[in-house]
């Protein structure tokens, strides 16, 4: 029921506009955002590196591909980074917390 989300921006700008986003749109309880991360990757068979910011936060699996059309929407990459993983367990009152916010 519960899932935990990945995302990279190219901005800090870019992702607190992200996560307000999804938040307004109440398909997230929570984002987190990490600010410079180095990001090597593959790009047009190059070897790419660049400053990132990774947004993190949870959510519940339905809204998963909402948030995917809200990402492709709002985001300036050509193919965005957007991934979840389950969450097993956890606080159970934190993950009350989430259910009642996304309902």
């Amino acid at each position: 029921m519960f899932t935990f989300f990945y995302i990279t921006a190219g901005s800090n700008s870019e992702a607190q506009r992200i996560a307000k986003v999804l938040l307004k749109k109440n398909l997230v309880a929570c984002v987190n955002i990490y600010k410079n991360i180095d990001s090597f990757f593959m790009w047009k068979d190059k070897i790419n590196r660049s400053k990132e910011v990774v947004l993190m936060g949870k959510t519940i699996k339905k809204n998963r591909n909402l948030i995917i059309k809200q990402i492709k929407k709002n985001h300036s990459y050509d193919v965005p980074c957007v991934i979840f993983s389950n969450i097993s367990s956890g606080n159970k009152d934190f993950l009350s917390w989430v259910k009642k916010t996304l309902k």
